[in-house]
Formats: C-alpha cells, sequence, structure tokens
C-alpha cells in the first residue's frame, strides 16, 4: 500500500490514493485538480524515500470535492463571584478533497 505525508496549507497529513479527507479551506471550485508539491516522505510497502526537507520531483494530485464548515465549536469563558460570563462559538472553514495519485 501506497502513502505519503504532505504539508497542505502548513499540517503535514498522511494521505492514501482514493482517500477522502477534510483540509483547511483553499482556493478553487469544485471539480478543480489541486496539486500539492511539498511532500516529505512516500511509502511503497517496504520502499521508503524521505526528502530533506521534501522530495524533488514528488507531487500529490487531489480533486476538490466541496467546501464546507466544520462542527461549531464552543467558547465559554467563567469567573466565579464576578458575574463575569462570554459566550463564543467558531466554525472552520474546510475543503473537501480526494486524492488522485501519489507520483514520485
Amino acid at each position: 500500500m501506497i502513502y505519503a505525508i504532505v504539508n497542505i496549507n502548513g499540517i503535514q497529513t498522511r494521505v492514501a490514493p482514493d482517500e477522502v479527507l477534510s483540509v483547511a479551506r483553499t482556493s478553487g471550485a469544485p471539480g478543480d485538480m489541486l496539486t500539492f508539491d511539498q511532500v516529505l516522505m512516500v511509502a511503497d510497502g517496504e520502499k521508503i524515500a524521505i526528502g530533506q526537507p521534501y522530495l524533488k520531483g514528488a507531487v500529490l494530485t487531489a480533486e476538490l470535492v466541496e467546501h464546507l464548515r466544520g462542527p461549531k465549536l464552543r467558547i465559554f469563558k467563567f469567573k466565579r463571584r464576578r458575574e463575569y460570563r462570554r459566550r463564543r462559538g467558531y466554525r472552520d472553514e474546510l475543503t473537501r478533497i480526494r486524492v488522485s495519485a501519489i507520483k514520485v
């Protein structure tokens, strides 16, 4: 089984072909093909290639499936006996991608 570790928007992510994963929001429209050239490592069975820091010529291609927002995270601040309560929340902006190929 082949897999790779790729730097996507500053986050190192383990990916495999035909895998669907959610990453931080990237530009593009659904159906676009994205290429990521910051490949840190590629493993194909017993054969492992490690870059210093990136592998030359290694490229990950993925199809942009959709843009979405993650689950709502609630932040609640509280200080006892001070009548201090603050409620806040946010949702991450995400992009779902389908990995099509890992080329070394």
